[in-house]
Order: structure tokens, then sequence, then C-alpha cells
């Protein structure tokens, strides 16, 4: 086993890479998650129904905070001085709300995790949220929709989620 990327240690276990010689660029990452429900549970989120509360209001604070708290959840995650975190919610059906999820940083890193763990953290609060009345809400699929920055440069999903395969765009 190579330690070419640097992932690993001499004991060839995981360790955090050293990211001090990386250079400081601008970084965006936007992730998608999409969350199905009933036409029911739809329907009383949109019309404020649900007993807990404002669902989209709440989920968009967790996406934000799950964003910062992202190196707190994921191990390998480098702490990062996020510039902004920006989540939308988007009836995709009358069973079905797209989430979105824009992250900024100047740094040496980049946010694609951090975008991913908003989609999600998003998507499990409404869950959360309206769980009493449709448990067998569905969450997926959850994504990397595109990303700018650092030395890959930038990749734009080319293919949807229902599509098999993924997509990279180095340009």
């Amino acid at each position: 086993m190579s330690s070419e990327w640097g992932h690993f240690n001499e004991q060839m276990r995981a360790k955090m890479i050293d990211v001090t010689d990386k250079r400081i660029t601008d970084r965006v990452a936007v992730a998608k998650s999409h969350i199905t429900m009933s036409i029911d549970t739809m329907a009383k989120i949109k019309n404020h129904q649900i007993g807990k509360g404002d669902v989209l209001g709440v989920a968009q604070i967790a996406g934000v905070m799950a964003a910062k708290k992202t190196s707190e959840w994921i191990p390998m995650c480098h702490p990062l001085d996020l510039s902004g975190i920006d989540l939308k919610f988007q009836e995709i059906s009358e069973h079905e709300i797209e989430i979105e999820a824009t992250v900024k940083t100047t740094g040496k890193t980049g946010v694609e995790m951090e975008a991913l763990t908003a989609v999600s953290a998003a998507a499990l609060t409404i869950y959360d949220m309206c769980k009493a009345i449709d448990k067998d809400m569905v969450i997926g699929p959850t994504y990397l929709q595109s990303k700018t920055g650092g030395k890959s440069g930038k990749y734009v999903r080319k293919l949807t989620p229902e599509t098999n395969g993924a997509s990279i765009c180095g340009e």
C-alpha cells in the first residue's frame, strides 16, 4: 500500500493530511440532498402545521450549524474558517424537497464535506420534525453538485443522481 497521497503515516494508519504547504485559494462547494415524504406531510410542512414548528426554518439552522461542526463529526476533516453557508429548499414534486447547500471559504482545503454535512443535517432535521406523522420518509440521494478552488480545480457533476456512475469535470 502506498502513502502517495499523504493520508497514511509511516505505520500505514490513517492521518489527517498536512496542508501546511498548500496554496490558499477561494473555495466553494455545492451539495444537494432530497427527502421524499407523503403528500400529506408535504402539505403540512408548507402550511406550517407541524407541531414541532417551522420545519424548513429549523432545518436551515441545523444545516448551518452542522457545516460549522463538520470537523467534529468527520475524523480527518480540518477545522475551517467558513466565510459563507447558505441552504435553499425547493419543492421538486408534491412529495419531495430538494435541499441545496453552498459553503465558502478562503483556505488551504476544500469545503465539500461541510456542504455535504449541511444538507445531510437539514434532511435529518426534516425527518425528525415530521416522523410522528410520516415514518416512511426517505432521505437521498445526497451528492456533491460542484466545487471550485484548490489544486484539483473545478468539478461539476454532469450526471443526474438517478443515472449510474459518477462524473468528474476537471477544468
